[in-house]
């Protein structure tokens, strides 16, 4: 199952919930890889990997893959997690955009590389970077489903209108099979009242949609990056590890 994570605004827990989705997956028995598609390459560091990606030519990432014809295989690593592996992102993937427009079939660049390589994975997560180019659009054609994280706070709709419908126009144009899979609420102070009512108007939008598991605002959660760590390994009695772990439940059971 191929899963991008996605929302054109910036920090509402984007690569957060990329990051520990795929790592409780992976955690749970599901053989699972994360692409970075960010070139802030938050998702790679936030794995203790971004070590790896110096300067050394050796050292591939997800740019290679879409703009110099590697493999996925000949770029993905393992991480330091059981089933779990990294298609990780530098810098180089800032000029990615410009470099994509002039390319043929631009557009399809990712969805061809992984459909040579996804056989033998349980799950393929993407973080995308907060915007909705070409590197996003990449994204949503290669991808069965959809996650939208939308954080408790004021405006969380703003530019919702406009994901959705480039989800609409990817769906018509590229990619027929894709489908929202679910928005998951992040950022939720039981503290302040305005995040119990924008939850409200969240589930009232987009109803059955919205998943059950309610991600909260947790330190935890904030610190965990900074020692390329999965909330798990960082503290996993914290109340963002435990929402995690319960909403991948919520996931392996409504797909499996």
């Amino acid at each position: 199952m191929i899963i991008t994570v996605l929302n054109q605004k910036g920090g509402v827990g984007k690569t957060t919930s990329a990051l520990n989705i795929g790592a409780f997956l992976a955690k749970k028995g599901k053989k699972t890889i994360l692409i970075d598609l960010d070139p802030q390459s938050n998702l790679t560091s936030g794995l203790g990997m971004s070590m790896l990606l110096n300067d050394d030519k050796k050292n591939l990432s997800v740019y290679d893959v879409l703009l110099e014809n590697n493999t996925i295989s000949e770029v993905f690593i393992s991480t330091n997690i059981e089933n779990l592996y990294l298609v990780p992102s530098n810098i180089s993937l800032a000029g990615a955009e410009i470099e994509l427009v002039n390319k043929m079939s631009r557009e399809l660049k990712l969805k061809s590389a992984i459909s040579k390589f996804s056989e033998n994975y349980d799950y393929i997560i993407i973080d995308n970077p907060p915007s909705l180019g070409l590197l996003t659009i990449n994204s949503l054609v290669a991808s069965e489903y959809v996650i939208v994280p939308l954080q408790c706070e004021y405006y969380a709709l703003e530019g919702i209108s406009q994901l959705l419908k480039t989800m609409d126009l990817v769906r018509d144009s590229l990619n027929p099979d894709l489908a929202l899979m679910g928005v998951l609420l992040t950022m939720y102070d039981s503290r302040v009242k305005i995040s119990e009512a924008v939850a409200s108007e969240i589930r009232e939008f987009f109803k059955e949609k919205t998943f059950d598991t309610i991600i909260p605002r947790n330190i935890k959660l904030s610190e965990a990056p900074s020692f390329g760590k999965a909330i798990f390994d960082y503290d996993p009695t914290s109340s963002g590890s435990h929402a995690y772990d319960l909403f991948t439940d919520e996931l392996l059971k409504k797909y499996g």
